[in-house]
């Protein structure tokens, strides 16, 4: 018969719901809040496990976020400095370029000048010296272009991989967060305490 508790009675008995509460991951009783025979009521905290080794975790993965955002910020700046290095290294080239246009011209008035007999064979060998100078000189700017570029592009995967590791770092703390909220033990409903182990 159910009577207006609740209860259900007939024989003199009486019959309840038998709930155990327990800690998700084994540790340390830190304080027990209640005793037996106890009533207790839904949400209220009837025992505290030990957080001491959570603690350490959560602040050791504070730090590693910590030095992963710094990580973020450094790559950031590398690659902002990758792109100055990649400015100065075309400007370099736009600097060469000129002075091979300015080799050719040159070279080519020696030409003229040596053909009527004004200057000799070696001032052209000469000219012609300085356009190849050049014309390397050219080459290695512009193939300190591609480093740079490269240098950008390796600067922006360590942007990537810092960012990885702060999420990472992240997800850690929130991990043993809910560790650390797990160790709070409420009563899920209101009862009364029959016996700890």
């Amino acid at each position: 018969k159910e009577t207006e508790t609740g209860l259900v009675s007939g024989n003199g008995r009486i019959e309840a719901v038998e709930i155990d509460v327990a800690a998700k991951s084994a540790g340390r009783l830190k304080d027990i809040r209640v005793r037996e025979g106890e009533f207790v009521t839904a949400g209220q905290v009837v025992a505290q496990m030990d957080t001491d080794v959570l603690d350490a975790q959560r602040r050791q993965a504070e730090a590693q976020l910590q030095q992963a955002i710094s990580a973020v910020a450094t790559a950031n700046s590398q690659i902002a400095q990758r792109h100055g290095d990649r400015a100065a290294a075309q400007a370099v080239v736009a600097q060469r370029e000129v002075d091979l246009r300015t080799a050719r011209t040159h070279l080519a008035r020696s030409m003229a000048l040596a053909d009527k007999g004004f200057l000799s064979s070696q001032a052209v060998d000469d000219e012609r010296a300085r356009v190849e100078s050049a014309e390397a000189a050219v080459a290695a700017a512009r193939a300190q272009v591609a480093a740079m570029a490269s240098a950008v592009a390796s600067a922006r995967s360590q942007v990537a991989g810092a960012q990885s590791s702060a999420a990472a770092a992240q997800a850690s703390i929130e991990r043993i967060q809910a560790d650390l909220d797990d160790t709070v033990l409420k009563s899920p409903r209101d009862g009364r305490v029959q016996y700890i182990v």
